[in-house]
């Protein structure tokens, strides 16, 4: 956000505060609900942690500086009327105060981007009693051939098998290759932008 676009936002609807929807770019679940004035919208940009203005306190309040839980800021939205912000920012650890991953406990948010994230935390923790850290410890060879498994039982599962054994036979495929992507340093995230760039041309191309 430039600062010609902070100098455009409707900073007096609400006595200088504007309030801020926080999001997880990856599981796309809403996180929390704060308020900034300028100078926490500036500082927010400032330091690429997220900023916001305690109302409670009377002064700014930068979110996780006394928790380490701190919010790392991916992008910021204003929304049509220029009074209400749509912040994106990576969760370094719980966001609500109650130890939970969002203010909204059943906040909806995307499983397979969950289950992307548990996999890039196995791949760095390696806990001694998980699968997933078998297969990292095996090597990129041993998964890409369990992919290559997982892709022939689904592709006969959709051929001679009920629903049921094709959506087991697809997960495993799926958490397989998730694991094949991470063990390549790559994640949901990078397989999304490539998918969404393709779409992208296609409906540039025609």
């Amino acid at each position: 956000m430039s600062p010609e676009q902070v100098d455009a936002l409707d900073w007096s609807k609400q006595q200088g505060l504007l309030p801020v929807i926080v999001q997880d770019p990856r599981s796309l679940r809403v996180l929390m609900l704060g308020y900034m004035n300028r100078e926490a919208l500036l500082r927010t940009l400032e330091l690429g942690q997220v900023t916001f203005y305690s109302r409670s306190k009377q002064r700014l309040w930068t979110k996780g500086e006394s928790s380490g839980n701190v919010l790392q800021l991916c992008s910021i939205e204003a929304d049509c009327d220029c009074d209400t912000l749509l912040v994106q920012a990576l969760p370094q650890g719980p966001t609500c105060h109650l130890g939970t991953a969002s203010c909204f406990p059943a906040a909806p948010a995307s499983f397979v981007a969950r289950l992307d994230q548990l996999i890039e935390t196995r791949e760095r923790e390696r806990p001694a009693d998980s699968y997933t850290t078998r297969l990292f410890e095996r090597g990129l060879r041993r998964i890409a051939q369990k992919v290559g498994e997982e892709g022939v039982e689904t592709a006969l599962a959709a051929v001679v098998e009920e629903d049921e054994a094709l959506l087991g036979e697809a997960s495993d495929l799926l958490y397989h290759l998730l694991v094949l992507l991470r063990a390549r340093g790559l994640g949901l995230v990078d397989l999304q932008a490539c998918l969404a760039a393709r779409h992208e041309e296609v409906q540039t191309t025609g």
